[in-house]
């Protein structure tokens, strides 16, 4: 079974590109050590909910969009292994 590791978080809608170039340039050093994939997905239509949803676990602030991004591995042993602490 493969392993994820995943992260939420906010970035200013009006940085949107800049964190783009940044993430191009992380994913190539996630599979330097090992991802089989880097996946970033913008939440640019997510609408409130009355549970936890991506924009209440960040507390989106106005003019934020949220980013969900995520690291695929072989497996946790396999993600231990090749990243660095």
């Amino acid at each position: 079974m493969k392993y994820v590791d995943g992260f939420v978080l906010p970035v200013p809608t009006k940085n949107l590109a800049a964190y783009r170039r940044m993430a191009q340039k992380a994913g190539k050093v996630w599979r330097e050590h090992g991802a089989l994939e880097f996946i970033e997905c913008v939440a640019d239509d997510v609408k409130p909910g009355k549970w936890t949803v991506f924009l209440q676990s960040v507390k989106l602030k106005a003019g934020e969009t949220v980013v969900f991004s995520y690291i695929v591995y072989k497996s946790r042993a396999h993600r231990d292994q090749e990243t660095p602490r």
